[in-house]
């Protein structure tokens, strides 16, 4: 793979954060929510996969993806949603970082024990 591969990955990513960051701040909030809400980095990242890898690397991906984020994502999301407006929203998003490395470290290690979705 070459750098040029590596800038237009990082370009693309760093483009869909700032359109969502800039819909936010000019109080467009069911738009930024909504882009929030696509899969802007597995879209990317399963494009340039397929391209690379094929259509069973990334079925194996998403399967992979699906399952780690229910253990990892949705608690982390629900700790930033709960703690937010009690204890502020960067500390909230601290605990649920936190939430979320040790379950996806868990996750991560259940995978390479089981030898899953290889």
């Amino acid at each position: 793979m070459d750098l040029s591969s590596f800038i237009i990955y990082f370009i693309t990513g760093g483009l869909f954060t700032t359109i969502i960051v800039v819909l936010e701040e000019n109080n467009n909030r069911l738009l930024s929510g909504f882009a929030t809400l696509i899969p802007v980095f597995t879209l990317v990242a399963y494009l340039f996969i397929g391209q690379s890898k094929g259509g069973i690397a990334v079925g194996q991906h998403a399967w992979f993806v699906l399952f780690g984020t229910i253990v990892s994502w949705i608690p982390y999301m629900i700790a930033v949603a709960y703690l937010s407006p009690r204890i502020g929203p960067h500390k909230a998003i601290l605990v649920g970082l936190g939430v979320f490395f040790v379950l996806a470290l868990l996750y991560l290690l259940a995978v390479s024990h089981f030898r899953l979705f290889r």
